[in-house]
């Protein structure tokens, strides 16, 4: 099989297990979460960086806004996201092809970290691919490389929790394929933030994650882009700075921009041809279900409904579509869709 109008072959399961014989899965999963050593950029020349509520350069400082734009330090208030926009292909032998929309929202809250400075963030969301043309959330599709028609898998994530503490946390374990064999140091959270001309405060955060892949590509020869998953998150937050220096306000609402590198996505049955996907969304954070555009709110009510609210406590494991999909969905036989 190849690459629709390019002539490139999709992998077979033969040149698949060769490949991965040369990864080697004994090592340990890299990652890297940007921090200001690696940072582009610096604290702005604004002084109302310093306060006169939170200095943002102090690691008590980057905690308490952090904790403001993830959520709520009312603890147990909660926060939406949303995020709308494209999925797109990056395939050998043409240009990059828009795949299909995407758009989806999520529910989230602070609760308290356990004797610890800081939060836990607990969080659940849920993402629905869409046609880009119609804008109607699809269910299946023609795949723009292969000619197939496939089924569409939503995401549906719950939960997805994180911390929120004075130092940078561990990267994602994804229920411990990602786990670190060593005790990272300790770094303290001091985001390179700026300001703009006009005032707004401006966060950037990277994440940059290779950990074995769940769908292990000798049971899943077609979803499985190969032994090893390569996925990185850009985000960029735009806000108010005074919000942040309001001693009153218990959350900071931001709109800005996600983005997302990772592999061919495994219900697109593209094994492992070369190539990968990006999204590119804008996004936003509310402190009301009324802040989620509507028809986002809409579809999430009638379908998923339960994740209109967040969490309530702080269980797990915490993971990704890739992770979630490999325990709900099944192989797909090599030759079906």
């Amino acid at each position: 099989m190849t690459f629709k109008g390019t002539g490139v072959p999709l992998v077979n399961r033969r040149q698949a297990l060769h490949f991965a014989s040369g990864i080697g899965l004994a090592t340990a999963a890299s990652s890297i979460i940007t921090t200001p050593a690696d940072a582009v950029g610096g604290l702005g020349n604004d002084a109302r960086i310093n306060g006169p509520y939170v200095d943002l350069r102090t690691k008590e400082g980057n905690m308490e806004a952090m904790g403001r734009i993830y959520g709520n330090t009312d603890a147990g208030v909660p926060k939406f996201g949303w995020y709308d926009g494209y999925v797109m292909g990056v395939a050998p032998g043409g240009p990059v092809k828009n795949i299909c929309g995407f758009k989806g929202m999520s529910s989230s809250k602070l609760i308290p970290n356990e004797g610890k400075p800081g939060w836990r963030k607990v969080l659940r969301e849920v993402g629905f691919y869409y046609d880009l043309k119609t804008g109607e959330i699809m269910e299946e599709m023609e795949n723009p490389y292969t000619g197939e028609n496939i089924r569409v898998v939503h995401v549906a994530n719950d939960p997805f929790n994180q911390s929120i503490e004075p130092y940078y946390p561990p990267p994602p374990s994804y229920g411990g394929l990602n786990e670190q064999k060593e005790t990272p140091s300790k770094v303290p959270i001091i985001i390179p933030w700026n300001v703009s001309g006009d005032g707004r405060l401006l966060m950037e955060r990277h994440i940059h994650l290779f950990y074995p892949a769940a769908l292990e590509p000798d049971k899943w020869v077609r979803e499985s882009s190969g032994p090893m998953n390569r996925v990185s998150e850009m985000f960029f937050f735009n806000m108010s700075l005074e919000d942040v220096q309001n001693p009153e306000m218990t959350s900071t609402e931001y709109s800005g921009t996600w983005g997302r590198i990772t592999p061919w996505l495994p219900w697109m049955l593209m094994g492992q041809a070369p190539g990968n996907v990006v999204y590119q969304c804008f996004m936003g954070g509310y402190d009301a279900l009324e802040g989620i555009p509507k028809d986002i709110l809409d579809y999430t009510a009638k379908n998923f409904e339960k994740y209109l609210t967040p969490p309530e406590s702080d269980y797990g494991p915490s993971l990704s579509s890739l992770e979630i999909y490999a325990r709900e969905q099944e192989p797909v036989e090599p030759g079906g869709v």
